[in-house]
């Protein structure tokens, strides 16, 4: 059984597939913060934007097995190149594994992944994107995207560039210091052309 918060069609808002159309698969539960505001100081990462509680948000549920799941996903489907699916989280693979990557990929889709990088992905993903975080043990050391949320006071940017990631982006901490965070993964963007800024520019345009 699968537990889902939200699957819904949008435009990818951050990261290298910026644009890009979507269907966002978004599965319940964290290894990291159990996601209520009760436990937020005390976890490991505690500056999550997202609500990955519970299976009540648009088309969330329990889905019984993976090819329920993968048709619910193709029906949200509107573009009309290839279809792209992006799982998401919370952490996507304390669910994500082989049975399902397989049906997503029997109804069409080119899968993505965005993971803290804890947990190995499993084979046959499409793109993987790491997001580190600090004071954890990153499992998942390669892949298409290293997506570092910036700044975070004990890991650093160079930390990670010896690692087998085609694109590195550094994307700017939301909250009341954004615009000085902005400022600063600029300047470091610029100085280190090897990294890319990332914006959420879904939070700009204000659509999911």
């Amino acid at each position: 059984m699968y537990s889902v918060k939200e699957i819904f069609f949008t435009v990818q808002g951050e990261g290298f597939n910026v644009g890009k159309y979507a269907v966002f698969c978004r599965f319940s539960g964290c290894n990291l913060w159990t996601g209520r505001e009760k436990d937020r100081k005390k976890s490991i990462c505690s500056f999550c934007d997202t609500d990955f509680v519970g299976t009540n948000g648009v088309n969330g549920g329990k889905f019984n097995s993976p090819k329920e799941l993968a048709l619910k996903a193709i029906a949200l489907w509107r573009g009309k190149q290839k279809p792209l699916i992006v799982l998401t989280g919370g952490e996507p693979l304390l669910q994500v594994n082989e049975a399902l990557i397989k049906e997503l990929h029997m109804v069409g889709f080119k899968i993505a992944v965005e993971t803290n990088g804890t947990i190995k992905a499993p084979e046959n993903i499409d793109w993987i994107c790491v997001s580190p975080k600090e004071n954890i043990n990153l499992v998942q050391t390669y892949g298409d995207e290293l997506k570092l949320v910036f700044p975070q006071k004990t890991i650093k940017p160079k930390d990670f560039e010896k690692l087998n990631f085609k694109n590195f982006l550094l994307q700017p901490m939301d909250g009341p210091e954004i615009k000085n965070n902005t400022i600063n993964a600029r300047k470091f963007c610029n100085n280190n052309n090897n990294w890319k800024l990332s914006l959420q520019t879904h939070k700009i345009l204000g659509y999911p």
